[in-house]
């Protein structure tokens, strides 16, 4: 499923928008970060609603272009975070807010096991950014 929604985006991307050399360049140096956080049985909304107020909160943090989060409706307790960024030092420096700190801690107990490491993807191009 995670390869199926990869190829989709990838796809769109490529269909949507057509770049020159300049702003493929541009765009290789920018972080993309795709995970999927796994809530409790019956917490999916909960963590999604999290996700979704500290997609509020990094909208205006140094280098954030995008944070979007997802639902797979195959997956019900699965909830997916994209995320891209000017620079990995832009999103490193985002989970140094103490708002953001604090929205982690309060996802936590929903979350189901240890959250697994996101995918850090290769941005090729796509619509403007």
């Amino acid at each position: 499923m995670k390869t199926t929604l990869f190829l989709i985006l990838c796809l769109t991307s490529c269909l949507c928008f057509s770049q020159t050399d300049s702003d493929n360049h541009e765009n290789m140096n920018k972080y993309l970060l795709h995970g999927k956080l796994t809530a409790k049985e019956g917490h999916a909304e909960e963590l999604a609603n999290i996700l979704i107020e500290a997609s509020q909160l990094v909208s205006t943090a140094k280098g954030c272009k995008l944070y979007v989060v997802s639902k797979d409706e195959n997956e019900p307790n699965s909830v997916y975070v994209t995320e891209i960024w000017e620079r990995k030092e832009d999103h490193d420096n985002s989970l140094k807010d103490e708002e953001i700190r604090a929205l982690i801690m309060k996802a936590m107990p929903v979350i189901d096991g240890q959250p697994e490491k996101g995918q850090e993807l290769k941005l090729l191009g796509g619509t403007e950014l």
